[in-house]
C-alpha cells in the first residue's frame, strides 16, 4: 500500500484497465448503498470493476455492471451480483457531473473500491474521456521509454 492508500483504508478492487482506455480528468469519492451480504463479499475481495460505469439519472448517480459475487456463507437471501447500485454524492457534485457528462462527451468510470478508515465502502469515480488507438500506443511508448531510462540510471550506479 502506498501512503495515500494507507491513509484511506483497505483497497478492495482497482480498475487498472480504466487508465489504459481513458484519460482521467477529475476524481470523485462516492459512498455506495449496499445490502448486508454485498458488504461481506466486498470484505472478501470478491468484486470485479471491469466494464462497469456510472450514470447520472435526474438527481441520483448509479453504478452499472459492477459484479459483486454472492457471499460464500450466504443463504437464499443473497443479492443479485450485477444489480444497479446507488452512489451517494453531494447535490453540488451531482449537478456538476450531470453537466459535464452531457456536454463534453465524458463518462464516469469507477477506478477503485475501498473501505474508509471508518469502515464505509467507497468508490473512487473518474470523469473520463476515451482514448483513441494512437493515444494508447503513445502512452505505451512513453511508459517503455521511462523504463529504459530507469534501467540506464540503475546500470550507471
Amino acid at each position: 500500500m502506498t501512503k495515500e492508500n494507507a491513509a484511506e483504508g483497505k483497497v478492495v478492487a482497482t480498475n487498472r484497465k480504466a487508465y489504459h482506455d481513458y484519460f482521467i480528468e477529475e476524481k470523485y469519492e462516492a459512498g455506495i448503498m449496499l445490502q448486508g451480504t454485498e458488504v461481506k463479499s466486498l470484505r472478501e475481495g470478491r468484486v470485479n470493476l471491469q466494464d462497469s460505469y456510472a450514470s447520472v439519472r435526474g438527481t441520483e448517480v448509479y453504478l452499472h455492471q459492477c459484479h459483486i459475487s454472492p457471499y460464500s456463507h450466504g443463504n437464499i437471501m443473497n443479492h443479485d451480483p450485477t444489480r444497479v447500485r446507488r452512489l451517494l454524492l453531494h447535490k453540488v457534485e451531482i449537478n456538476k457531473l450531470l453537466g459535464k457528462t452531457q456536454q463534453k462527451g465524458l463518462t464516469l468510470i469507477p477506478l477503485r473500491i475501498y473501505f474508509s478508515k471508518r469502515g464505509y465502502a467507497k468508490v473512487e469515480l473518474g470523469l473520463a474521456k476515451g482514448k483513441k488507438l494512437y493515444d494508447r500506443r503513445e502512452s505505451i511508448k512513453a511508459r517503455e521509454a521511462g523504463r529504459e531510462v530507469q534501467r540506464a540510471i540503475k546500470e550507471r550506479k
